[in-house]
């Protein structure tokens, strides 16, 4: 991709783009951003992992991006994959391939392996990839979700210093505050990038209307996740 055609689309209001989604903090973070530039964003795509875990995408959770999209009235687009290195990245290619788009944007924030696979996968696309969160300060970051209106769910913890009182908590400032604390504390990310912690966005700057969620805690002493049981969406 030549710097001349990269330029052209940063300048171009119409740009037509897929946002790679688990739809949790980041790529809901990514997500906005295409928007606030005007982009269209035509697609969301998800990497579901068929088998027990993936170097490059999130396993727990993804289909209720599912939820977010028909909230936005966005196309959502699911790929199953077994998450076998290598694999998965030609199972997405495959995916994208289909789709008339300029452009891929995702939420990696500190990932060399996962940025530099998506960035040679669009080269053999023909596209740009675009990883708008790319080394930002973990901390100012999620201040700057939660000061934007970004409903950060908490739908699973497992490090130690966070218990089973952070699954189903939605993040707030005073709350950030206290990861912040533990996360000192700890020696975890506060960002959650190393896994510590998984989140699901149930409303934001990006979406019409909010998603509620019901379900129990499943913890075993350790680690836990929220079952969900159901999910409504408010407009």
């Amino acid at each position: 991709m030549t710097l001349n055609l990269l330029k052209q689309f940063v300048l171009d209001p119409f740009v037509r783009v897929a946002v790679l989604s688990s739809g949790g903090k980041d790529s809901s973070a990514a997500w906005w951003w295409a928007m606030c530039r005007g982009w269209d964003v035509t697609h969301l795509v998800t990497v579901r992992i068929t088998g027990g875990d993936s170097w490059m995408f999130q396993v727990p959770g993804t289909d209720l991006v599912e939820h977010q999209s028909k909230l936005a009235g966005i196309p959502w687009v699911r790929v199953e994959t077994e998450g076998i290195p290598d694999v998965e990245i030609d199972d997405l290619e495959n995916a994208l391939s289909a789709l008339e788009i300029d452009g891929i944007v995702s939420g990696a924030l500190r990932s060399d392996y996962q940025k530099s696979r998506i960035e040679r996968m669009a080269e053999r696309l023909g596209i740009v990839s675009w990883t708008p969160l790319w080394h930002q300060n973990s901390l100012q970051h999620m201040q700057g979700l939660i000061k934007n209106g970004f409903q950060i769910f908490i739908t699973g913890v497992s490090c130690e210093g966070l218990d089973n009182s952070w699954i189903g908590h939605t993040l707030t400032p005073e709350s950030l505050a206290q990861l912040e604390q533990l996360s000192k504390k700890y020696r975890f990310n506060v960002d959650g990038e190393g896994g510590e912690y998984e989140t699901l966005v149930v409303g934001g700057p990006h979406l019409p209307g909010h998603l509620k969620l019901s379900g129990e805690v499943d913890w075993d002493g350790v680690r836990g996740v929220f079952e969900i049981s159901s999910v409504q969406a408010i407009a």
